[in-house]
Protein backbone atom coordinates (compact mmCIF):
# COMPACT_ATOMS: atom_id res chain seq x y z
CA UNK A 1 0.00 0.00 0.00
CA UNK A 2 1.16 3.36 -0.77
CA UNK A 3 1.95 5.68 2.38
CA UNK A 4 -0.91 7.92 3.14
CA UNK A 5 -0.57 11.83 3.20
CA UNK A 6 -0.89 13.78 6.08
CA UNK A 7 -2.44 16.99 5.88
CA UNK A 8 -0.60 20.25 7.69
CA UNK A 9 -0.81 20.32 11.63
CA UNK A 10 -4.38 22.06 13.14
CA UNK A 11 -2.37 23.07 16.72
CA UNK A 12 -0.79 21.05 19.35
CA UNK A 13 -1.87 20.35 22.96
CA UNK A 14 -0.02 18.45 25.88
CA UNK A 15 -2.14 15.45 25.40
CA UNK A 16 -4.79 16.45 23.04
CA UNK A 17 -5.69 17.16 19.38
CA UNK A 18 -2.41 16.77 17.32
CA UNK A 19 0.62 16.23 19.25
CA UNK A 20 0.67 14.88 23.01
CA UNK A 21 3.97 15.30 25.36
CA UNK A 22 4.80 13.49 28.33
CA UNK A 23 7.27 14.28 31.00
CA UNK A 24 9.56 11.92 33.12
CA UNK A 25 11.31 14.14 35.07
CA UNK A 26 14.62 13.85 33.98
CA UNK A 27 17.14 16.53 33.17
CA UNK A 28 19.64 15.81 30.60
CA UNK A 29 21.71 17.65 28.44
CA UNK A 30 20.57 18.90 25.04
CA UNK A 31 21.58 16.29 21.82
CA UNK A 32 24.27 17.07 19.75
CA UNK A 33 22.61 18.38 16.03
CA UNK A 34 23.45 15.41 13.22
CA UNK A 35 24.57 16.58 9.58
CA UNK A 36 22.27 16.38 6.81
CA UNK A 37 21.38 12.69 5.95
CA UNK A 38 21.25 11.45 2.18
CA UNK A 39 18.02 9.26 2.25
CA UNK A 40 17.32 6.57 -0.94
CA UNK A 41 13.48 8.46 -0.81
CA UNK A 42 10.98 6.57 -3.10
CA UNK A 43 7.05 6.44 -3.25
CA UNK A 44 6.57 2.92 -2.04
CA UNK A 45 4.01 0.36 -1.80
CA UNK A 46 3.98 -1.32 2.01
CA UNK A 47 2.83 -4.84 2.66
CA UNK A 48 3.09 -6.52 6.70
CA UNK A 49 4.19 -9.80 7.23
CA UNK A 50 2.92 -11.23 10.52
CA UNK A 51 5.42 -13.64 12.32
CA UNK A 52 4.16 -15.79 15.33
CA UNK A 53 0.10 -15.91 17.01
CA UNK A 54 -1.74 -12.56 17.72
CA UNK A 55 -2.22 -12.03 21.04
CA UNK A 56 1.20 -13.70 22.16
CA UNK A 57 4.44 -12.51 23.01
CA UNK A 58 6.35 -13.80 20.25
CA UNK A 59 4.20 -12.37 17.89
CA UNK A 60 5.65 -9.55 15.25
CA UNK A 61 4.35 -7.19 12.42
CA UNK A 62 7.41 -6.63 9.90
CA UNK A 63 7.28 -4.45 7.27
CA UNK A 64 8.33 -5.02 3.42
CA UNK A 65 8.41 -3.29 0.31
CA UNK A 66 6.23 -4.03 -2.94
CA UNK A 67 9.90 -5.51 -3.93
CA UNK A 68 9.53 -8.02 -0.87
CA UNK A 69 12.74 -5.78 0.75
CA UNK A 70 12.29 -5.69 4.62
CA UNK A 71 12.41 -1.80 6.34
CA UNK A 72 12.29 -0.43 9.26
CA UNK A 73 8.80 1.26 9.38
CA UNK A 74 10.80 3.65 11.76
CA UNK A 75 13.64 4.46 9.71
CA UNK A 76 13.23 3.50 6.18
CA UNK A 77 9.59 5.13 5.40
CA UNK A 78 9.52 8.94 4.47
CA UNK A 79 8.29 11.07 7.36
CA UNK A 80 7.15 13.13 4.51
CA UNK A 81 4.52 12.04 2.49
CA UNK A 82 5.53 13.02 -1.15
CA UNK A 83 9.44 12.42 -0.79
CA UNK A 84 9.03 13.69 -4.59
CA UNK A 85 8.56 16.86 -3.77
CA UNK A 86 12.07 16.93 -1.91
CA UNK A 87 13.89 16.22 1.37
CA UNK A 88 12.33 19.74 2.73
CA UNK A 89 10.35 18.96 6.29
CA UNK A 90 7.82 19.48 5.88
CA UNK A 91 6.92 19.49 2.29
CA UNK A 92 4.20 20.91 1.20
CA UNK A 93 1.36 19.08 -1.14
CA UNK A 94 1.78 21.18 -4.59
CA UNK A 95 -1.10 22.33 -6.50
CA UNK A 96 -4.27 23.05 -5.01
CA UNK A 97 -3.31 24.19 -1.57
CA UNK A 98 0.60 25.75 -0.94
CA UNK A 99 -0.31 25.58 2.93
CA UNK A 100 -1.27 22.10 3.19
CA UNK A 101 1.62 19.34 5.05
CA UNK A 102 1.74 15.53 4.30
CA UNK A 103 3.45 13.40 6.77
CA UNK A 104 3.26 9.58 6.80
CA UNK A 105 1.84 7.57 9.67
CA UNK A 106 2.16 4.01 10.95
CA UNK A 107 -1.13 2.57 12.30
CA UNK A 108 -0.08 0.86 15.29
CA UNK A 109 -3.53 0.40 16.76
CA UNK A 110 -6.78 0.61 14.95
CA UNK A 111 -9.71 2.08 16.28
CA UNK A 112 -11.53 0.52 19.23
CA UNK A 113 -9.47 -2.28 20.01
CA UNK A 114 -7.49 -2.82 23.07
CA UNK A 115 -3.95 -4.87 22.67
CA UNK A 116 -1.39 -1.94 23.13
CA UNK A 117 0.79 -2.67 19.73
CA UNK A 118 3.78 -0.41 19.43
CA UNK A 119 7.14 -0.03 17.52
CA UNK A 120 9.39 -2.16 18.92
CA UNK A 121 12.28 0.55 18.68
CA UNK A 122 15.00 -1.85 20.45
CA UNK A 123 14.50 -4.83 17.98
CA UNK A 124 16.37 -5.54 14.73
CA UNK A 125 13.91 -3.44 12.09
CA UNK A 126 11.64 -2.63 14.54
CA UNK A 127 8.71 -4.62 14.23
CA UNK A 128 5.64 -4.04 15.74
CA UNK A 129 4.86 -5.63 18.50
CA UNK A 130 2.31 -6.03 21.58
CA UNK A 131 3.70 -4.85 24.69
CA UNK A 132 4.78 -6.90 27.99
CA UNK A 133 5.00 -5.84 30.86
CA UNK A 134 6.23 -7.98 34.22
CA UNK A 135 5.85 -10.85 31.71
CA UNK A 136 2.40 -10.29 30.94
CA UNK A 137 0.53 -8.73 27.29
CA UNK A 138 -0.78 -5.23 27.89
CA UNK A 139 -4.07 -4.20 26.64
CA UNK A 140 -5.99 -0.63 27.99
CA UNK A 141 -9.30 -0.72 29.73
CA UNK A 142 -12.12 0.58 28.37
CA UNK A 143 -12.47 3.72 30.39
CA UNK A 144 -16.16 4.62 30.17
CA UNK A 145 -17.94 5.65 27.84
CA UNK A 146 -15.19 4.99 25.22
CA UNK A 147 -14.61 1.38 23.87
CA UNK A 148 -10.00 0.90 23.67
CA UNK A 149 -8.51 3.69 21.73
CA UNK A 150 -11.33 5.97 20.38
CA UNK A 151 -8.86 6.46 16.97
CA UNK A 152 -6.62 4.98 15.21
CA UNK A 153 -3.35 5.75 17.25
CA UNK A 154 0.02 5.34 15.48
CA UNK A 155 3.50 6.93 15.63
CA UNK A 156 5.06 9.45 12.85
CA UNK A 157 8.33 7.82 11.30
CA UNK A 158 11.59 9.19 11.54
CA UNK A 159 11.03 11.15 14.62
CA UNK A 160 12.49 10.70 17.77
CA UNK A 161 11.37 12.37 21.42
CA UNK A 162 14.85 12.34 22.45
CA UNK A 163 15.38 11.67 26.12
CA UNK A 164 18.50 13.68 26.22
CA UNK A 165 16.87 16.78 25.05
CA UNK A 166 14.82 18.76 28.22
CA UNK A 167 12.24 20.60 26.20
CA UNK A 168 12.41 24.73 26.91
CA UNK A 169 8.99 24.94 27.45
CA UNK A 170 7.25 22.19 29.73
CA UNK A 171 11.04 21.45 31.22
CA UNK A 172 10.65 17.45 30.25
CA UNK A 173 12.69 15.14 28.67
CA UNK A 174 11.49 13.04 25.33
CA UNK A 175 9.76 9.45 26.02
CA UNK A 176 12.35 7.69 23.74
CA UNK A 177 9.56 6.67 21.02
CA UNK A 178 8.84 8.26 17.47
CA UNK A 179 5.75 10.55 18.05
CA UNK A 180 2.38 9.60 18.51
CA UNK A 181 -0.78 10.23 16.19
CA UNK A 182 -4.15 9.97 16.49
CA UNK A 183 -6.04 9.50 13.53
CA UNK A 184 -9.60 10.82 14.28
CA UNK A 185 -11.66 9.70 10.50
CA UNK A 186 -14.42 7.68 10.38
CA UNK A 187 -12.63 4.76 9.33
CA UNK A 188 -11.23 2.40 11.74
CA UNK A 189 -8.14 1.29 9.44
CA UNK A 190 -7.47 2.82 6.28
CA UNK A 191 -4.31 2.64 3.37
CA UNK A 192 -5.33 5.71 2.26
CA UNK A 193 -3.34 9.24 3.21
CA UNK A 194 -4.57 10.97 6.07
CA UNK A 195 -4.29 14.81 7.59
CA UNK A 196 -3.02 15.67 11.27
CA UNK A 197 -4.48 18.57 13.15
CA UNK A 198 -3.04 19.53 15.77
CA UNK A 199 -0.77 19.27 18.96
CA UNK A 200 -1.34 18.01 22.53
CA UNK A 201 1.76 18.05 25.18
CA UNK A 202 0.89 15.27 27.45
CA UNK A 203 3.38 14.67 30.59
CA UNK A 204 3.46 10.92 31.13
CA UNK A 205 5.16 9.69 34.42
CA UNK A 206 7.36 12.72 33.93
CA UNK A 207 8.26 12.27 30.26
CA UNK A 208 7.52 14.07 27.15
CA UNK A 209 4.83 12.54 25.16
CA UNK A 210 3.13 14.44 22.40
CA UNK A 211 0.24 13.64 21.01
CA UNK A 212 -0.88 14.58 17.43
CA UNK A 213 -4.61 14.64 15.92
CA UNK A 214 -5.11 14.18 12.30
CA UNK A 215 -7.30 12.41 9.80
CA UNK A 216 -6.52 10.51 7.21
CA UNK A 217 -6.73 12.70 3.77
CA UNK A 218 -9.17 10.31 1.90
CA UNK A 219 -12.06 10.83 5.17
CA UNK A 220 -15.28 12.53 3.62
CA UNK A 221 -14.43 15.48 6.55
CA UNK A 222 -10.72 16.03 5.67
CA UNK A 223 -11.38 18.73 3.14
CA UNK A 224 -13.66 20.66 6.01
CA UNK A 225 -11.05 20.20 8.73
CA UNK A 226 -8.37 22.45 8.36
CA UNK A 227 -7.65 24.22 12.56
CA UNK A 228 -8.50 22.54 15.65
CA UNK A 229 -11.61 25.09 15.39
CA UNK A 230 -12.94 23.36 12.39
CA UNK A 231 -13.05 19.66 14.58
CA UNK A 232 -14.78 21.60 17.72
CA UNK A 233 -17.80 22.63 15.51
CA UNK A 234 -18.12 19.47 13.21
CA UNK A 235 -17.48 17.14 16.05
CA UNK A 236 -18.50 18.82 19.36
CA UNK A 237 -16.92 16.91 22.47
CA UNK A 238 -14.28 14.78 20.45
CA UNK A 239 -11.02 17.25 21.85
CA UNK A 240 -12.53 16.78 25.13
CA UNK A 241 -13.07 13.32 25.27
CA UNK A 242 -9.12 12.71 23.61
CA UNK A 243 -8.20 15.02 26.68
CA UNK A 244 -10.23 13.12 29.06
CA UNK A 245 -9.02 9.25 27.76
CA UNK A 246 -4.89 10.19 27.95
CA UNK A 247 -6.09 11.14 30.99
CA UNK A 248 -7.02 8.60 32.21
CA UNK A 249 -6.24 5.58 30.43
CA UNK A 250 -3.79 4.44 33.12
CA UNK A 251 -5.71 4.91 36.59
CA UNK A 252 -7.05 0.96 36.12
CA UNK A 253 -3.72 0.16 36.10
CA UNK A 254 -3.48 1.58 39.42
CA UNK A 255 -1.64 5.00 38.31
CA UNK A 256 -2.61 8.20 39.00
CA UNK A 257 -4.09 10.70 36.53
CA UNK A 258 -1.46 11.77 33.68
CA UNK A 259 -0.71 15.47 33.58
CA UNK A 260 -0.84 17.55 30.52
CA UNK A 261 1.50 20.79 29.41
CA UNK A 262 0.23 23.98 28.52
CA UNK A 263 -3.15 23.46 31.10
CA UNK A 264 -4.29 21.03 28.51
CA UNK A 265 -4.76 23.69 26.06
CA UNK A 266 -4.08 22.54 22.16
CA UNK A 267 -1.37 24.35 20.73
CA UNK A 268 -1.58 25.42 16.61
CA UNK A 269 -0.25 24.36 13.18
CA UNK A 270 2.92 25.99 13.35
CA UNK A 271 3.53 24.61 17.06
CA UNK A 272 3.24 20.90 16.00
CA UNK A 273 5.35 21.39 12.85
CA UNK A 274 8.09 22.44 14.82
CA UNK A 275 7.86 20.06 17.43
CA UNK A 276 7.95 17.52 14.13
CA UNK A 277 10.84 19.14 12.62
CA UNK A 278 12.38 18.89 15.74
CA UNK A 279 12.25 15.64 16.73
CA UNK A 280 12.88 14.35 13.34
CA UNK A 281 16.44 15.92 13.91
CA UNK A 282 16.71 14.31 16.60
CA UNK A 283 16.25 11.39 15.03
CA UNK A 284 19.08 12.40 12.41
CA UNK A 285 21.42 12.73 15.52
CA UNK A 286 20.29 9.26 16.69
CA UNK A 287 20.76 7.71 13.07
CA UNK A 288 24.12 9.27 12.68
CA UNK A 289 25.36 8.24 16.21
CA UNK A 290 25.75 11.57 17.52
CA UNK A 291 23.44 10.92 20.65
CA UNK A 292 23.14 8.51 22.71
CA UNK A 293 20.58 5.94 21.60
CA UNK A 294 19.62 4.89 25.14
CA UNK A 295 19.19 1.27 23.74
CA UNK A 296 17.33 2.10 20.19
CA UNK A 297 17.91 0.11 17.55
CA UNK A 298 18.85 1.99 14.68
CA UNK A 299 19.12 -0.55 11.88
CA UNK A 300 18.05 0.09 8.47
CA UNK A 301 18.27 -0.09 4.27
CA UNK A 302 17.76 3.57 3.36
CA UNK A 303 19.78 6.38 5.09
CA UNK A 304 22.82 5.93 2.95
CA UNK A 305 24.80 7.94 5.11
CA UNK A 306 23.88 6.62 8.34
CA UNK A 307 26.69 4.14 10.01
CA UNK A 308 23.74 1.79 10.87
CA UNK A 309 22.72 1.40 7.20
CA UNK A 310 22.67 -2.50 5.92
CA UNK A 311 21.78 -4.47 2.79
CA UNK A 312 18.61 -5.75 2.09
CA UNK A 313 19.99 -9.47 2.62
CA UNK A 314 20.80 -8.24 5.78
CA UNK A 315 17.47 -7.08 6.98
CA UNK A 316 16.40 -10.59 5.51
CA UNK A 317 18.51 -12.34 8.00
CA UNK A 318 17.34 -10.40 10.50
CA UNK A 319 13.77 -11.51 10.02
CA UNK A 320 14.67 -15.44 9.25
CA UNK A 321 16.41 -15.30 12.26
CA UNK A 322 13.72 -14.19 14.24
CA UNK A 323 11.64 -16.79 12.26
CA UNK A 324 14.27 -19.60 13.72
CA UNK A 325 14.00 -18.67 16.92
CA UNK A 326 10.24 -19.02 16.72
CA UNK A 327 10.33 -22.42 15.47
CA UNK A 328 12.50 -23.16 18.30
CA UNK A 329 10.42 -21.89 20.99
CA UNK A 330 6.81 -23.39 19.67
CA UNK A 331 8.83 -26.48 18.02
CA UNK A 332 6.07 -26.55 15.12
CA UNK A 333 6.06 -24.59 11.89
CA UNK A 334 2.67 -22.83 12.34
CA UNK A 335 4.24 -20.65 14.81
CA UNK A 336 5.52 -19.10 11.72
CA UNK A 337 2.92 -17.68 8.56
CA UNK A 338 2.22 -15.09 6.39
CA UNK A 339 -1.20 -13.72 7.20
CA UNK A 340 -3.12 -10.99 5.60
CA UNK A 341 -3.30 -7.75 7.89
CA UNK A 342 -5.36 -7.98 10.89
CA UNK A 343 -7.62 -5.23 11.55
CA UNK A 344 -5.49 -2.34 10.31
CA UNK A 345 -2.30 -3.24 12.06
CA UNK A 346 0.70 -1.77 10.52
CA UNK A 347 -0.96 0.32 7.66
CA UNK A 348 1.19 2.96 6.48
CA UNK A 349 -0.99 6.32 6.09
CA UNK A 350 -0.68 9.77 5.41
CA UNK A 351 -2.03 12.05 7.74
CA UNK A 352 -3.31 15.82 7.24
CA UNK A 353 -2.17 18.31 10.42
CA UNK A 354 -4.37 20.67 11.31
Amino acid sequence: MRPPPLRPPLGCLLTGFGSLSASRNKLVAQAAAAPHLCYLRKNMHYQTEHRGRPHSPDFRIYFKTSQGKYVSPFHDIPLVAEPEQGNDVPAKKPKNDENEVLFNMVVEVPRWSNAKMEIATKEPLNPIKQDVKKGKLRYVANIFPHKGYIWNYGALPQTWEDPNHTDAETKCCGDNDPIDVCDIGVFSRSGDPSESARHLSMIDEGEMDWKVIAINVKDPDAKNLNSIEDVRNSRPGHLEATVDWFRKYKVPDGKPVNQFGFNGRFKDKDFAVDIIKSTHEHWRALLQKQTNSEGIECKNISCCESPLKCSADEASDVVQSVRTMLLMISNTIIAYKTVKLLKGLGLVISMHIF
